[in-house]
């Protein structure tokens, strides 16, 4: 519109001013041709009578103006040209036409028709140039009130057609807004289909989503019955290991319940929709509360203190048994570390911060990657088999989001960061 409108009105004032010059024209050739109609051409040569047809002309204060030249001599002027003082400059017209151009004289813009006429008697004949002129400031004027007006209408226009451009746009965007709340609520959780009636423009993308909807599910049920197959069909011959005599020595005990955690952690793995693409909303403190009473419990000799700052409606983007697997982990190694406190803090913007804090020895810069790595400990419990910081750390990855060990300065243990940046996937 900002484009199209002075376009618009360029070129209807362009054809407005060219109608102009035309109508200019056409008014002085009329009046050149009443001129020569009142002509008498006797013995004595040209007569005009006092008074001519055309009002104009008989005017002192009319912007046009009749003149007759003999041979470069004035031989007659209307009275609307008494106060003329330029002799305006001979052009030479075509055989029997008349010729009209824009000229000035004296500073002042003129539009003037010339013609060359041969009037004739029985006795003689004689050759007179006939100029009429009109002045350009009328054509100015009238101009200038027409773009007024232009530029009124056009304004008006403008507002008319930038509120039917929002009501359209407005309109049109209300099948586009159900298709995102709709999107929306599948992430939420809420259903599982894009149900609602839309425009043919958006059958298609409705069919297709469905479609990866509901082949996702296939692909995650099977993915999930494959493993439970796979952990059942290992779990009998890991029986058999378990309760031979390979079993008395440290070393093999402590390789099968490695393979029994590992087997474990896929199960979990295989039932979480961490890798899903329509992840749900899950609300963190009723999570980090469960966790929190958990922990109070098993720790109860060390009689820690948690100090716990999050936010009502503070959620993750996942899947719940992910974020309890996520935050179990972290606050298990913290209560493990501490010597009597725990921090966790939530902090939820563009980005969901979760940093979890102990007063514990903290964890050596030298040793902060080898953390994440499976079947690395740290630590000299006697329970645990160095997986709980990958378990983590694969988390995490799955979820796009980054894990960074740091020292606690409140504290002075170690400090756990986790944060996802939701504002880039929306």
């Amino acid at each position: 519109m900002l484009v199209a409108l002075p376009i618009l009105f360029y070129s209807i004032g362009t054809a407005y001013y060219a109608s102009l010059v035309d109508a200019t024209e056409k008014n002085l050739e009329a009046h050149l041709y009443s001129l020569i109609s009142e002509v008498d051409f006797t013995e004595r040569g040209i007569i005009m009578p006092s008074t001519i047809l055309t009002p104009e002309l008989n005017n002192l204060n009319s912007d046009t103006y009749a003149m007759i030249y003999r041979d470069d001599v004035p031989i007659w002027y209307s009275e609307s040209a008494v106060n003329v003082n330029f002799t305006p400059e001979y052009i030479e017209p075509k055989a029997g036409a008349a010729d009209f151009r824009r000229v000035e004289y004296n500073n002042t813009s003129y539009w003037q028709l010339s013609l060359t006429v041969i009037l004739n008697n029985i006795d003689q004949s004689e050759q007179a140039r006939f100029i009429l002129l009109k002045r350009n400031d009328a054509l100015v004027k009238l101009m200038d009130g027409f773009k007024q007006t232009l530029v009124d209408w056009m304004f008006i226009m403008g507002i008319a057609i930038a509120g039917l451009m929002a009501i359209g746009f407005i309109w049109s965007a209300r099948p586009l807004q159900r298709l995102d709340k709709e999107i929306k609520a599948i992430e939420s959780g809420d259903i599982q289909e894009i149900k609602g009636l839309y425009p043919v423009e958006l059958q298609t993308i409705k069919a297709d989503l469905n479609l990866l909807l509901e082949s996702q599910q296939r692909q995650k049920e099977r993915y999930r019955a494959s493993l439970s197959d796979l952990a059942h069909a290992l779990k009998t011959p890991l029986a058999v290991l378990k309760s031979s005599p390979l079993a008395n020595d440290a070393d093999a005990q402590e390789q099968l319940d490695r393979i029994n955690v590992m087997i474990e952690h896929q199960l979990k793995r295989a039932a979480t929709g961490a890798s899903d693409t329509w992840k749900k909303q899950t609300v963190i403190k009723p999570v980090l509360d469960s966790i929190l009473s958990a922990m109070g419990k098993v720790y109860r000799d060390k009689d820690i203190i948690f100090d716990c700052k999050v936010g009502k409606k503070d959620y993750f983007l996942g899947d719940k048994t992910d974020l309890m697997e996520l935050l179990g982990n972290l606050i298990d190694n913290a209560c493990k570390a501490c010597r009597s406190q725990v921090t966790i803090k939530v902090a939820q913007g563009k980005t969901l911060c979760i940093s979890i804090s102990d007063d514990g020895p903290g964890v050596p810069q030298d040793k902060r990657e080898s953390l994440l790595t499976r079947g690395t400990r740290l630590d000299t419990y006697e329970s645990g088999h160095g997986v709980g910081m990958a378990i983590v750390s694969d988390l995490v990855k799955s979820y796009r989001g980054l894990l960074t060990i740091s020292k606690s300065e409140q504290l002075g243990g170690a400090k756990f960061m986790l944060e996802f940046n939701y504002h880039e996937k929306k």
